[in-house]
């Protein structure tokens, strides 16, 4: 993936980025799943935590709001959504470090074995599965050793309800690499990264399908 330099924006289409925290807010129950990523996030203060495909900054900026003294690094390709990211933290009075690049690279920009916690919300779905690969693996070299690893993004669709409220994001997205997390495969992917103890937590129903929380650990010391 290393040499790919395209990605596909927010909403599927760089015209629709101003409308993305609106949409996602109403569509996706926004407050809900992201409440629990933190929870089971549960930064604690001095810890480095990574949000790789940090977008326009809503759970980065979250997670410094409930933990200021943690350094939170939100990593993210596209330029348009890390200005709306900036004037997000600016607004909430927190800093969060904005840093431009593919989550594939995140470790080569911040070093391997750095990060105390990794998260990623809402952008494994919209990657192409060897790309999905490349960043699960770029999360384990980020991580220290057992650095908790935290996934929310559509999982598998488990009733024909939600199957049918997530073609509307595999209209947008891509149905080959939607369809991959619909039908449940993305934990064995992670566990093929590298990723240990990989469990979902939660699944959460909304308007455009079901989004599942996965919880896992890099590699410890030795591992």
């Amino acid at each position: 993936m290393s040499e790919q330099k395209d990605f596909v924006p927010a909403l599927g289409r760089p015209e629709l980025t101003g409308d993305n925290d609106r949409v996602i807010a109403v569509m996706t129950r926004e407050r809900r799943w992201r409440a629990a990523l933190l929870d089971l996030l549960d930064p604690v203060a001095g810890e480095l935590i990574v949000d790789i495909g940090a977008g326009t900054g809503s759970q980065a900026v979250a997670i410094k709001v409930r933990c200021p003294a943690a350094r939170v690094v939100g990593v993210d390709p596209d330029p348009a959504v890390l200005r709306i990211a900036r004037a997000k933290a600016d607004a909430a009075g927190v800093e969060v470090e904005w840093l431009e690049g593919y989550g594939d690279q995140a470790d080569r920009r911040l070093g391997a074995g750095v990060a105390d916690k990794v998260i990623s919300s809402l952008v494994l779905h919209q990657c192409d599965v060897p790309v999905k690969a490349e960043i699960l693996k770029a999360m384990v070299r980020l991580g220290r050793p057992n650095a908790r690893v935290v996934v929310a993004d559509y999982g598998l669709q488990r009733t024909l309800l939600m199957r049918l409220l997530f073609r509307q994001v595999q209209a947008l997205d891509g149905w080959e690499r939607t369809g991959f997390n619909a039908k449940g495969q993305l934990p064995q992917l992670m566990t093929e990264a590298g990723l240990v103890g990989v469990a979902e937590h939660g699944v959460i129903p909304t308007p455009t399908g079901s989004i599942s929380l996965y919880v896992a650990a890099t590699p410890g010391a030795g591992g």
